[in-house]
């Protein structure tokens, strides 16, 4: 309990003594006891006209100042306590809305999850306007017999988590897209951030979110093979619309980050031959050659089935194969997302197969999620630790998002000593390992 002493300039024991009726004086004693004996005994009677000025132009009754100072400690330990169960209830209030907060998350995503259904985004953006309209004008736009109070509903716990903007103007709430509303716009390519919310939202995928303390109990199968009977990778290859879907969404992702990278990083000079492992159509090697025309050859290499159904792409050639067996030479190796999904063991294996198939001097070009060494509540840390819960439940049990440390030994153990990470996005980091 906080001391009397931290209460007061001076030291109780510094005080000079107070003589019963002496007039307030700065120099016979302090302030903040004139300030507990003023507000909480009530024994002050107004500065008679003779007696010496004082700021707080009183002075004490006749009453034994010992019986004063026994009171000081009972008053100010008494304020204390009061201060610290009034500090006490606010905590646990607002530990209550965190989590009654948290236990309604879902309708967040869902809510995001709606409005890009009903291509919310397109009818407010309109074609760049942005011009702020109501639920009831978005609707003509996009469901012309839906219902304006329920979508004003979503509106409103989206721009609650700054994906629209509200205007109230004489009384009607409007709505304009914020910079992360704007991520679900369609662009001239027909891709947006939109498809990577619905991919995240199937209802396969929703199936395995019930399971996800499964990981915990036994973590040899994730949690979607549990509600799915088979891996993901085995259910998107059978159900072509989902497939689809995801490899929309992956576009989607890829580009904007891949317009990032190819700013922002300068290893792709000297390279002649470029290996895009995990390639999937071809999209982020064909900006890499647009970017970089002293690469005169670029091989798109992933499953068989998958590099069936990519586009021709000059200077490309479509290979399928296993990387878990072998991967095509060259004298650079490109892969964007692939190492998370899979366990330790497992990325070793992927690397050494990758340092079998360069020269000396050869690097392999990794673009990951990195994770921070320490957990806080910012945007990026949320956003890499949310993605690595997803991995868990979605892909593999055991594989995972990593730190930069935790990188740079797999690499080691594979076989590359020399080690560089380049940070141009806010999730994905550019991690280079170098034979």
């Amino acid at each position: 309990m906080m001391s009397l002493g931290r209460l007061l300039p001076l030291p109780l024991k510094k005080l000079p003594e107070l003589r019963n009726d002496t007039v307030c004086n700065e120099t016979e004693a302090n302030n903040s006891i004139h300030l507990v004996l003023k507000q909480s005994l009530n024994v002050v009677r107004p500065r008679q006209p003779d007696s010496p000025r004082c700021r707080h132009s009183f002075t004490y009754k006749s009453l034994p100042h010992r019986f004063l100072f026994s009171q000081i400690p009972k008053l100010c330990n008494n304020n204390v306590k009061n201060k610290m169960e009034e500090e006490a209830t606010d905590s646990r209030k607002q530990a209550r809305l965190a989590i009654m907060e948290l236990a309604n998350m879902i309708s967040v995503p869902m809510a995001l999850n709606a409005v890009v259904r009903l291509n919310v985004a397109d009818a407010i953006w309109n074609s760049g306007a942005n011009i702020p309209i109501s639920a009831a004008q978005i609707l003509p736009r996009i469901l012309p017999a839906g219902d304006a109070e329920n979508l004003q509903r979503l509106l409103r716990i989206l721009t609650s988590y700054g994906v629209f903007k509200e205007h109230v103007d004489a009384g009607e709430r409007k709505y304009s897209l914020t910079d992360v509303g704007k991520t679900l716009v369609t662009d001239e390519q027909g891709l947006s951030y939109g498809a990577y919310v619905l991919q995240h939202h199937q209802d396969a995928l929703m199936r395995a979110w019930t399971l996800v303390h499964e990981a915990v109990v036994d973590p040899t199968k994730e949690p979607f093979e549990r509600a799915n009977g088979e891996g993901a990778y085995g259910y998107y290859l059978k159900q072509e619309e989902m497939n689809e879907l995801m490899v929309k969404a992956m576009s989607g992702v890829s580009v904007p980050f891949m317009r990032a990278m190819l700013e922002g990083y300068d290893g792709f000079q000297g390279v002649e031959k470029l290996v895009d492992v995990g390639g999937s159509g071809g999209d982020c090697l064909r900006m890499i050659l647009q970017k970089h025309p002293t690469i005169k050859e670029g091989i798109n290499f992933d499953l068989p089935e998958v590099v069936a159904k990519a586009p021709p792409t000059p200077y490309v050639t479509h290979v399928g194969g296993d990387m878990f067996k072998s991967i095509p030479q060259g004298d650079a190796i490109f892969m964007k997302w692939v190492l998370t999904t899979w366990t330790d063991e497992e990325i070793k294996e992927i690397m050494r197969n990758c340092h079998k198939a360069l020269p000396e001097g050869g690097k392999v070009i990794a673009c990951e999620p990195v994770l921070p060494e320490h957990s806080d509540e910012s945007n990026r840390t949320r956003a890499l630790l949310e993605g690595d819960i997803f991995v868990m439940t979605i892909y593999r049990a055991k594989g995972k998002h990593r730190t930069e440390e935790q990188f740079r030994q797999l690499a080691i153990d594979a076989g590359f000593p020399r080690f560089r990470a380049i940070n141009v996005d806010h999730f994905y980091t550019v991690l280079e390992f170098q034979k």
